[in-house]
């Protein structure tokens, strides 16, 4: 997986560098929980690109992922792609958010295996929690394979700091997906900026950015599960 993994990347002007032992240790990890609890569906031979290349390649964005970057990945689940970038940029503070304690149960483990220094791993719902210290707090807010544009911009937006940008994960419905969050982008005051391509064969993804451009309403996020239900 390594070998494919750093392959990939080194076309993309990225390594994995001084980083390799401490993220094929996130993938043993990985494989050992995924027999006993539901982290993953990806067979193993597709991980390298639909998990770990998918979530590192974005970091060449040095306008998003700049050195001592603060970062939540809301919905990170086995830990992509927060965890991932964690370990190749051991400069940024990186909270990985779930409402899954299993979940998070095993990103702890990975935590303290790894001796990871700036992960932080919350165990919330994100409307949650981002009515609490974190809110307002991130450079960067990040999912991926959560919900629907209009949906993770009420999750991503309070989390940031005015001028911070919101990464969402999309596959090749983004056009339509950005035309739907009209109204989400006005009332949390977003901003559609550029986005990124993503090196991956034979997958159509990217990662689009939304900059926040002023304080988010107080009136956001509203209650857990509401903005699923509803979106705006």
């Amino acid at each position: 997986m390594i070998e494919k993994l750093n392959e990939l990347l080194m076309k993309n002007a990225l390594s994995l560098g001084e980083h390799s032992d401490s993220m094929a240790a996130f993938h043993r990890l990985l494989l050992q929980w995924n027999t006993r609890m539901d982290l993953t569906n990806i067979p193993p031979d597709e991980m390298y690109l639909r998990h770990y290349a998918d979530s590192i390649l974005p970091i060449k964005n040095q306008d998003w992922f700049f050195y001592g970057a603060s970062m939540i990945d809301v919905g990170t689940g086995a830990g992509f792609p927060g965890m991932a970038i964690a370990i190749m940029r051991p400069d940024m503070q990186i909270c990985l958010l779930d409402a899954l304690k299993k979940r998070c149960d095993f990103l702890m483990a990975v935590v303290k295996e790894l001796g990871l220094l700036n992960v932080q791993v919350v165990h919330a719902r994100s409307e949650d929690a981002a009515r609490g210290d974190l809110r307002g707090y991130f450079d960067i807010a990040t999912a991926r394979a959560v919900a629907s544009m209009r949906t993770l911009i009420e999750f991503l937006l309070p989390f940031l700091k005015v001028g911070g940008y919101a990464l969402c994960w999309k596959g090749p419905g983004l056009e339509q997906d950005l035309a739907e969050a009209k109204s989400a982008l006005f009332l949390l005051k977003g901003e559609v900026s550029e986005n990124m391509r993503l090196d991956l064969p034979g997958y159509e993804h990217y990662v689009q950015s939304i900059k926040k451009n002023a304080p988010t309403p107080a009136l956001y996020p509203r209650k857990a599960g509401v903005a699923k239900k509803i979106p705006l």
